[in-house]
Parts: structure tokens; sequence; C-alpha cells
């Protein structure tokens, strides 16, 4: 009946408000539960809350944020993914996120671009218009909050990608008010660090379960210990995430497994989560997962067949580490968990001939059981992990070792690989500590979202990625020529472009 409440006050929101167009029918929102987890209490019902919910469901629906523009910008430029499909599939696309040969008229980058940007215009709207209004009732500083959380989580994406970028707060009623010039990237990370104290101070430290994915105090706390993390202020970053540690609101799960399944969408592991339904009655899906899945047919039409593992990934992994046969399928030989009668097939399947793909992405792949619950076989129905609490411990990690602290930084280290079946650590000094971190990094993020970035503020990529052709101004995008035009000169395109 609780859920039933929810979703009538949220439909009925958004009717009445008529706010924010999305690629998503009205529907959806009602099958969307952007949830987390209070133990004890109610949390109040804001005065905003049609237009914050509107914000997860643009995480979700929204073009370059959680779809397969996402995986081209934030997975397939590190070491560890290739393309894969078709050497002809996408091959554009391929030239430019896989070989380093960025273009400011690519459609995919313009899409990071503007999509995020639209989910800040939107979060400024109920910011704006919440402050306005005078309300000062919790549900509706909740509401503020969780929307300047999303926000900050935004512009350091945006940061993260193009360096300096426009840090606009007004509300856009005029398309000339999306017009201004670039921030410096100090300037950009002053807004985000204000943006997440704000949260900080007055989200929940967890949701009732019927609101599973909603900004918490951990996710802010979160992504001010990644942004210190960045910026080499390792006290700030230490004292940050210590904070989410110590919360207790989150626990590494049991099984590595169990995040990559359905059965793990918002697990005590979640920090940061899209929330993907599958209406079978509409076909309403989002595709970052299907994109990735088995190239194949019949019983292993999963997918498309993009971002699958590098050689170099493969032997990267120690033996025994329990994480290679979640991440790592392999041509011809049987699936993650040993299902009778289930090999995988040699190759894509086309009329043309093509090389056969030796690996496949694990992380894409769904039981089988699932399948045949839905009647499908593209995995339309597992939530998207951006942040999990395997991040935040090994971020803990490195900034102890960092400021010295080998001996704290190996207890998070060892939480990590003893949950892949690995012994403790052998790292003793900071050096090798350093080096370890960043293999455990690698490992555990295998064709996530954290490889490349890392790789940059590691000072790695020149190094690591030259035979991609990497160069160091591509580690941000040029900015999209379309944006450029239509500030009529305003914004000015990144150096060496």
């Amino acid at each position: 009946m609780k859920q039933n409440i929810f979703k009538k006050i949220l439909y009925t929101g958004l009717i009445s408000a008529g706010v924010l167009a999305f690629h998503a029918c009205s529907e959806d929102y009602l099958d969307l539960k952007p949830e987390g987890r209070p133990t004890t209490g109610e949390v109040a019902i804001g005065g905003f809350e049609a237009q914050a919910f509107g914000l997860y469901s643009s995480l979700r629906s929204t073009g370059g944020v959680s779809d397969f523009d996402y995986v081209w910008t934030h997975i397939i430029r590190a070491d560890d993914s290739e393309k894969g499909s078709l050497p002809t599939d996408a091959a554009t696309n391929g030239n430019v996120f896989d070989k380093f040969q960025y273009s400011a008229t690519n459609g995919t980058i313009g899409s990071a671009w503007n999509s995020h940007y639209k989910i800040i215009f939107d979060c400024n709207e109920l910011i704006n218009d919440a402050e306005a209004s005078g309300d000062k009732t919790s549900g509706t500083l909740t509401n503020i909050a969780e929307a300047k959380a999303i926000r900050a989580f935004c512009y350091f994406e945006l940061r993260r990608d193009f360096g300096e970028v426009p840090v606009i707060l007004k509300s856009i009623d005029d398309p000339k008010d999306e017009i201004a010039p670039k921030n410096t990237v100090a300037e950009v990370d002053a807004q985000i660090e204000k943006d997440l104290t704000d949260a900080a101070a007055q989200l929940p430290n967890q949701w009732p379960s019927v609101y599973l994915g909603r900004a918490t105090k951990g996710l802010a706390n979160t992504l001010l210990g990644k942004l210190y993390l960045y910026q080499k202020q390792w006290a700030k970053a230490q004292t940050k995430l210590t904070e989410v540690i110590s919360s207790g609101n989150y626990q590494l799960s049991s099984s590595y497994d169990f995040e990559f399944t359905q059965a793990g969408n918002n697990s005590k592991e979640s920090i940061l989560e899209v929330q993907v339904t599958y209406d079978y009655a509409t076909k309403y899906y989002n595709n970052f997962w299907e994109s990735q899945g088995v190239r194949g047919s019949g019983i292993w039409d999963l997918g498309w067949g993009f971002n699958v593992p590098s050689v170099e990934l493969v032997n990267a992994y120690e033996p025994n580490d329990l994480r290679k046969k979640t991440t790592i399928l392999v041509s011809g030989k049987p699936d993650i968990y040993n299902t009778p009668n289930l090999v995988l097939p040699d190759g894509p399947n086309d009329p043309k001939p093509v090389l056969a793909q030796q690996y496949w992405n694990g992380k894409a792949y769904t039981k089988p059981e699932e399948r045949a619950k839905y009647n499908t076989t593209k995995n339309w129905w597992e939530s998207i992990k951006l942040i999990r609490y395997a991040d935040v411990i090994l971020m803990a990690a490195e900034a102890a070792n960092e400021l010295g602290n080998t001996a704290t930084a190996a207890t998070y280290v060892n939480m990590i690989r003893n949950r892949a079946g690995l012994p403790n650590t052998t790292a003793l000094n900071q050096v090798d500590m350093r080096n370890a971190i960043k293999h455990e990094r690698r490992i555990e993020f295998a064709l996530e979202f954290e490889r490349f970035y890392d790789l940059v503020r590691w000072g790695d990529a020149v190094t690591v990625l030259a035979n991609k052709g990497y160069q160091d101004r591509n580690k941000y995008f040029p900015i999209p020529q379309s944006a450029i035009d239509k500030s009529q000169g305003v914004l000015k395109q990144n150096p060496d472009y």
C-alpha cells in the first residue's frame, strides 16, 4: 500500500506540475524506484518531490548519462577495453574512443555534454523554485539536497571529461541563459564542493526500502572524497571516505558475482545506482547492458557485443582471482555459472566472414533463469552501479597510503582481495602499496568506469595508452562544436584542438 501511495504521489506531481520532458513516458515514473534505505522512521515528503523524481528518471533515460554513449565515453577509452562487435560496426566511434581520434563534431561527445547539462538545468530549476517558494520544511530541504548532489555528480563528470566548463546555476528560461564562458577547473571544483557539503548536511543516511536509489549523505561524502582524491588533498579525502566507512550503512557483498545480477540491485554495496526497470508490455528499457552483451544468435543473442576485455586485462589477473570468471567470458567455454549445456559461441553471428571474438564482457551477462522469466535474452533489468562501496574502500586505501599510513591502506586493500579469494597483500612500503592499489583498482573495476580516469590522474595514461594513440591532450574531450556555435563564440575550444 505504501508503495502505491508513493507512486500515486509521483504520478500526480508530474501531471500537475507539467515538469521535465523525458525520453520515457509517464508510466515509467511509476515503475522507477529511486531507492536507498533509512533504518527507522519516515522521511518527510517534500514539496518538490515530483521534480526530484524526475532527476532520477533523467539519470536513466537521458542519452549520454547511463546508456550506450556512456560506454564509449567512460569505459572503452581504457586499455582494458576493446570496442568489440564487428570491425565495421560503429567504426567511426571506434576510432574516436578506442584510438583517441577525438572530434569536436562527434555526436557521442556532444551527447555527453548536452545530457549532463540537461540534468544540471533540471537541478537548477528544482533548487531555484524550492528556494523561491520559501518552504523550509525538512522534506523540501531534502529535495534541494538531492538536486545539489545530482548537480555535483554531473559537474564532476563534466570536469573529468572536458576540464574547464561553464558553471551555470540559474534557471533556463530562454536559450540565451545557457550561454556562459568556461570556468576554471578550480572554480568548477569549488561549486562541486559547495553543493556536496550542502547536500551532506541535509540528506538522510538511509532511505526507506520503497525509495531505494535516492541520494544519501553517503553519496555526497563519497563524491567529496573522490573530488579531494583527484585534487590530491589526501587528508580531506581520507576524512570524508572514513566517514562513509564508519557510518555502517554500506558493506561489501560477500560475493563479487552478486553485484552483477538482478538480485544485487540496490545492495548494501550501492552508493550510486541508476534504477533500470524492464516493462515487458511496452518494451521500455535502457540499452547500457544490451550494448555490451554477447553478440550471437538464438540463445546467445544477448546484445551487440561492444566493450570486450583486452588481452592485457585478461593477463593482468592473479591466479585464483574470483573476479576473473565474473568479468571475462571466454569463447568456447562454459558461462559464469557453469550452466549445463551452455557453451559460449566463437564470435559474432554475421553472414560476412569475421574474426572470432575471444573474450566477452561477463558483467553484462545475465542468469539463464532471468532470461526465461522475462522471455528475452537482452539484459534490460540490471541496475547500473555507477559507484560501489568497493570504490570507497580503495580510495580510502590510496589516501591513507599517500599520507604514509601503509598499514591502514593494507587493511583496506585486503578487504577487497579477500572477497576475491586472494591472500593479503605483500606490499610493505609506500611505493609497493601504491602499485598494489593501482592493480586492485584495475581488476576490481574492470570494464566499469574508473580505469581511464585513474590512469589520467596518476599520470600513467601517456605511457599505458600510448599504443592506442593517446596523447596528453586526450585527457579531455574537445568542447562540442555545436555548443561553441550556440554560444556565438563565448565558449572557447579546449587547447590543442
